[in-house]
């Protein structure tokens, strides 16, 4: 009887065989690390957000504002108008700050128009409308205050950036005067700022004939009279005395003619140097003769609130 040889193991009955690594060497049991995720692209910021996207609406966060087909974002309006970037704004809109038409507005998506609406954050009205524009231009002695001259005088408007603009100058400063004037194309806020029935506050620095008189300030701010009636300085001070000359500061509510030259000479102490520095809340600050300068959002807004705008 033929003698059976025993079965020889199978490929996969060799011990460690399926369990080697090439090179011979055992497999660990460990399982293999999992490969990294491919990363996720960064969310784009907020200034590159398409104006057609809704962001940051949470429900419930509704008003009864309805939008104007075809109108603007209310947080693009906000940046385009000075207030802060993109993202500020609807920082602003969602605490409640953003007032349109007179009604809080919390949608960041809210469209508006910016051209007739009125539009406030913290209570004060912005410049919202792209077209309007607002200067401060420190005018030298030897220009007069007009856009225009039959005569050929030197005028505010030569010293303009942009001649061609239509400008409306706010109030007027003489000849031989320097100083701040603002110029805009908002014919309304220009009209109020120039009408005594607002009393918006002019302050100038002079230079009038010393000494001074420690009564003097009482007498300008209890009434001057002049020929064509009393006027009344507003606030009065000091600023400096060397030698005949004496540098004070006024301010005055008043527009007539010459005014605060007028007053000064009724009382003896002529004006040998006369400058404005002040316009209701907007000062003249560092700029230099013959130059102009945009104003900020914040100085419109309280240009606006000085004429109840």
């Amino acid at each position: 009887m033929a003698t059976r040889k025993p079965d020889r193991p199978g490929r996969d009955s060799q011990p460690g065989r399926s369990q080697r690594r090439a090179g011979g060497r055992p497999a660990s049991n460990r399982p293999a690390p999992a490969r990294p995720a491919p990363p996720r692209p960064a969310p784009a910021r907020a200034d590159s957000w398409d104006d057609d996207e809704d962001w940051g609406i949470e429900p419930g966060e509704r008003d009864s504002l309805t939008d104007v087909p075809g109108g603007v974002r209310l947080q693009k309006v906000l940046a385009a108008a000075g207030i802060g970037s993109r993202r500020h704004c609807e920082e602003l809109i969602g605490a409640g700050r953003v007032e349109v038409d007179g009604e809080t507005v919390r949608r960041f998506g809210a469209r508006v128009d910016p051209a007739r609406q009125v539009i406030r954050v913290d209570g004060k009205r912005i410049p919202a409308s792209g077209d309007l524009v607002y200067l401060a231009l420190n005018k030298p002695v030897g220009v007069i205050s007009a856009m225009s001259d039959d005569r050929g005088r030197r005028t505010i408007a030569d010293l303009l950036p942009d001649p061609t603009q239509r400008l409306f100058h706010v109030g007027r400063l003489d000849y031989e005067t320097e100083g701040l004037i603002l110029l805009t194309n908002d014919g309304e806020l220009a009209h109020r700022l120039a009408h005594p029935r607002y009393g918006v506050l002019k302050t100038y620095l002079a230079e009038v004939t010393g000494p001074v008189p420690k009564d003097l300030g009482r007498k300008l701010t209890t009434g001057v009279q002049l020929d064509d009636g009393v006027v009344v300085a507003d606030r009065f001070k000091v600023v400096d005395r060397a030698g005949p000359r004496v540098l004070v500061e006024v301010t005055v509510h008043e527009g007539r003619k010459h005014v605060v030259r007028r007053m000064f000479a009724e009382l003896g102490h002529p004006v040998s140097r006369l400058v404005r520095t002040q316009v209701g809340p907007v000062s003249l600050g560092s700029l230099r003769p013959a130059a102009t300068r945009r104003l900020t959002a914040a100085e419109v807004g309280n240009l606006y609130a000085a004429v109840g705008m």
